[in-house]
């Protein structure tokens, strides 16, 4: 029950009355707008943890059938060559592709520069000296 279903409107109340009336009908407001935040921000949380839940065992499963896949390879391989040499190659190229993956995301990292936000920087030291500058006039 709110505020304004339990008080019903006075035609004779006072202009202090009338704005005390509505502060508090405003703080109750905005208590209650709060609450509902709060139980909508619980429940999304309960649901983004279940989402990363699932992601996570998704990734777990994932990375088996990547397993699968190279023991794969070496059974075919197999076929024509001994197991060991199978093994040998599988590895070989699986490093291979480590090796490239690598150096293309070090190449990425150093076209990146550096983690800080250079632009913002920069923009807040000339805000600065502006300030600086329009104080000492």
């Amino acid at each position: 029950m709110t505020t304004t279903e339990r008080q019903p409107p006075v035609a004779d109340d006072s202009v202090g009355a009338l704005v005390s009336r509505a502060s508090q009908q405003m703080s109750e407001l905005v208590r209650e707008e709060m609450q509902l935040a709060r139980a909508e921000m619980t429940q999304k949380g309960k649901r983004y943890g279940k989402g990363g839940g699932l992601f996570g065992a998704a990734g777990i499963v994932g990375f088996l059938t990547l397993q699968a896949l190279v023991v794969t390879c070496i059974a075919a391989l197999a076929l024509v060559l001994p197991v060991w040499a199978s093994a040998l190659i599988i590895t070989a190229v699986l490093g291979m592709v480590a090796g490239v993956a690598a150096l293309a995301g070090r190449k990425q990292i150093a076209r990146a520069g550096t983690p800080a936000p250079e632009q913002t920087i920069d923009s807040v030291k000339a805000d600065l000296a502006e300030i600086k500058e329009k104080a000492h006039r």
